[in-house]
């Protein structure tokens, strides 16, 4: 399984970012996938994640109403869109197959104040 993360980098304090993730070696289509994130010296934390179908989604607390989390089974690919961005969004952003622990590199996104 492979899971490459795109997408990440620089931007200031209320701007966006949408970060994508392409999957293979697996049928993505039957996988809930998420999203990730992790700074230095903590562990990861969840952010988002969605079913099979893109038709349940679920989000931590301190992105609700700000990411949206989508998927593209037709590219096998999971989206990512951040709006509203803070400094405390910050990290290195994974995507993954939560629920066998197949995880990508991440990529880095920096909200600068």
């Amino acid at each position: 399984v492979q899971l490459q993360a795109s997408g990440g980098g620089l931007v200031q304090a209320g701007g966006s970012l949408r970060l994508s993730c392409a999957a293979s070696g697996l049928t993505f289509s039957n996988y809930v996938m998420g999203w990730f994130r992790q700074t230095p010296g903590k562990e990861r934390e969840f952010v988002a994640r969605i079913n099979w179908s893109g038709s349940s989604t679920y989000y931590a607390d301190s992105v609700k109403g700000r990411f949206t989390i989508s998927r593209g089974n037709a590219k096998n690919t999971v989206y990512l869109q951040m709006d509203s961005l803070k400094p405390e969004d910050t990290a290195v952003y994974y995507c993954g197959v939560p629920d066998y622990g197949y995880w990508g590199q991440g990529t880095l996104v920096t909200v600068s104040s």
